[in-house]
């Protein structure tokens, strides 16, 4: 007799006194949980977000739609930032006008050049509250995943509310399974056994996310 034959007999066996009543998965497991930890409003579900973003020291910005353009302008400067890494379909008013060299992302760069650019800035597919996560999709605001990785500091424009849930399981219906999913929660870090952090290892050092209002 094979492992697999064991296996499928110790299945028979656990399920011999299950009745066979045709009901499907989903509706003999009751899924009741719980889709969110309390009420909130809309405005205090971003409040949330901007707090545990920030708990995990990624730099949270506020603004409006009109002063998005203006905002990144300022962050760059800060930074010195003279390229900024940005997405094929990235909305045309985010980038100012003047301020850093736009690299458009191509099949063709490789990782080292991906390396040279000071900045990335991208959307994000939805962001969730509870977990103070950011998940990018590869939709054509978000781009690529790699350009999320390589580049030492990543800027992401968050639309609110409408982009921002409360918990997983909410932003899990809006996602698509089959796309690249990354999930951010606060810059790369890591530590070692006696708890030393280090940032920026295999990701962004610094992760700002502007929460824009009025998109």
């Amino acid at each position: 007799m094979s492992g697999r034959d064991r296996v499928l007999g110790r299945v028979r066996r656990a399920l011999a006194d299950v009745p066979a009543d045709g009901l499907a998965y989903e509706q003999a497991v009751d899924r009741g949980y719980a889709r969110e930890h309390g009420e909130r409003t809309a405005e205090e579900t971003v409040d949330l977000l901007a707090e545990n973003l920030a708990d995990y020291r990624a730099i949270v910005h506020r603004c409006t739609e009109d002063e998005v353009a203006g905002l990144l302008m300022r962050l760059y400067a800060e930074r010195g930032s003279r390229t900024v890494l940005v997405p094929p379909e990235l909305p045309p008013h985010w980038p100012a006008a003047v301020g850093p060299v736009r690299i458009h992302d191509r099949a063709v760069s490789t990782p080292h050049e991906l390396d040279r650019v000071d900045s990335v800035l991208t959307g994000c597919a939805v962001a969730i509250a509870e977990t103070g996560t950011i998940v990018l999709d590869g939709s054509p605001d978000q781009g690529r995943r790699r350009i999320t990785l390589v580049p030492d500091h990543h800027v992401c424009v968050v639309r609110v509310p409408g982009q921002v849930v409360a918990s997983v399981p909410q932003a899990l219906e809006r996602l698509d399974p089959a796309r690249p999913l990354t999930w951010i929660s606060g810059p790369s870090a890591t530590s070692d056994i006696e708890l030393d952090r280090v940032e920026g290892v295999h990701g962004p050092r610094t992760l700002e996310v502007v929460l824009m209002s009025g998109a």
